[in-house]
């Protein structure tokens, strides 16, 4: 048997459902997700010139987002610079997008790990919000076609294993 609350309890909790519901639209951020189109966006390169994710299609992209203070990061970078040389010549780009507030700190920490692929400087972090950043280092692996397929969260040695496989999955 079910009571019925009496109306002066029914419009409070009608509007403490509506604020949470509420709230919780507002406060979820549309999260990239595979299948979905990876959204587009331009940042300076440490060289200077703007890259731009659109002009990349047609090719395999990974977007690797690190800070200079992220120690799985730089515990990474040898090895996605590894993977970039291995196969840049079959279609596959690698973009470091650096989130420090620093360029130059970002630069001299590329510079030490001896990276090679291109890094963009995302300082107010307008990129880190568009694809939702939570975790350091992101991955994310786009296809040919400008689609996510993959999401990675954070790094433990041994990932690049898999990063290689779904890259060379997708330049087939």
């Amino acid at each position: 048997m079910y009571t019925t609350l009496p109306s002066s309890f029914q419009r409070p909790l009608r509007c403490i459902a509506a604020i949470a519901l509420a709230f919780a639209a507002s406060s979820a951020a549309p999260a990239i997700a595979p299948t979905s189109a990876a959204p587009d966006f331009t940042l300076r390169t440490m060289g200077g010139p703007n890259m731009r994710l659109q002009e990349q299609r047609g090719r395999v992209v990974m977007v690797n987002f690190w800070a200079t203070w992220c120690g799985p990061c730089r515990q990474e970078m040898p090895q996605l610079d590894r993977l970039y040389q291995k196969y840049k010549s079959s279609g596959f780009v690698l973009l470091g997008v650096n989130v420090d507030d620093d360029a130059m700190k970002a630069a001299d920490v590329a510079a030490k790990l001896g990276v090679s692929f291109p890094v963009l400087l995302d300082t107010d972090k307008a990129v880190s919000k568009l694809y939702d950043l939570s975790t350091m280092p992101s991955t994310v692996i786009i296809d040919r076609d400008g689609k996510v397929r993959y999401v990675h969260r954070g790094y433990l040695n041994g990932y690049e294993e898999n990063y290689e496989k779904q890259i060379r999955e997708l330049l087939k």
